[in-house]
């Protein structure tokens, strides 16, 4: 009797352990102090950034010799708000021969056909550059106030609609995997998809096609100088082509 004690208390203990180690690990991924996603990075993948003004002045050829193949940067949110650094972004990543696309933060409070008026009037001519992107994903209260299903579908398809008259290609829409099972699926199928997955690999998470991949927001570079101290990091699609993404 004794011998099955001790048996069930060491078995007992260990499961504790485990259970103890996990959630450990599961509080260091949630606080990124370890970044699962980087381990699933390989050396031959085409690898990009994202930025807006958080990250100040930013060196591109800098970027360029660490092997950062795209950028992405933010342009416009909104109706009227214009990125304070997408102007030297812009010219900057053209100068320096980077592939560079424009995005717009879209507002879950103004018209589709505003917001794409005010990307539009801000990015002028993209031929040869990367195709546009609309980020859709929660700002201030939304997370807890979320917008209505319908309304948010009726003024982003607005939005992808005014785009793609103007520059003749389908725009890409960027989102994290929740916002896209509940407000993208299904309705969106036709646009390239850029899925946020920050904290876990996303083949677990995520089902669908796509084409990037945020898979952290825990870069660290000697190429800018903002308040921002990290950039965000993508990875394209082992199966895609970053040729398909670029407007002739």
């Amino acid at each position: 009797m004794a011998k099955k004690i001790k048996i069930f208390v060491g078995i007992f203990s260990f499961l504790i352990l485990i259970l103890v180690l996990l959630s450990v690990i599961y509080f260091m991924i949630k606080n990124k102090q370890i970044v699962v996603n980087k381990m699933l990075i390989q050396k031959d993948d085409i690898i990009g950034v994202d930025l807006s003004n958080h990250q100040g002045d930013v060196d591109m050829s800098k970027l360029k010799e660490k092997g950062i193949k795209f950028i992405y940067m933010k342009a416009t949110e909104g109706s009227s708000h214009v990125d304070l650094q997408f102007e030297n972004n812009w010219k900057n990543a053209k100068d320096e021969d980077i592939l560079a696309g424009a995005y717009h933060f879209f507002s879950y409070d103004s018209s589709g056909e505003n917001q794409a008026n005010n990307f539009i009037k801000t990015v002028g001519d993209i031929s040869g550059r990367l195709i546009p992107v609309v980020d859709v994903e929660y700002y201030g209260d939304k997370e807890k106030n979320p917008p209505l299903k319908e309304d948010l579908r009726r003024e982003l398809k607005i939005y992808l609609d005014v785009l793609e008259q103007e520059y003749n290609v389908k725009p890409m829409i960027y989102t994290r995997v929740d916002i896209y099972v509940k407000y993208i699926k299904g309705e969106f199928d036709e646009y390239k998809k850029w899925i946020s997955s920050i904290y876990y690999p996303l083949r677990y998470v995520y089902k669908d096609d796509w084409y990037l991949w945020q898979y952290t927001d825990r870069g660290l570079f000697d190429a800018y100088n903002g308040r921002e101290k990290y950039i965000d990091l993508n990875v394209l699609n082992r199966e895609k082509s970053l040729e398909d993404l670029i407007v002739y």
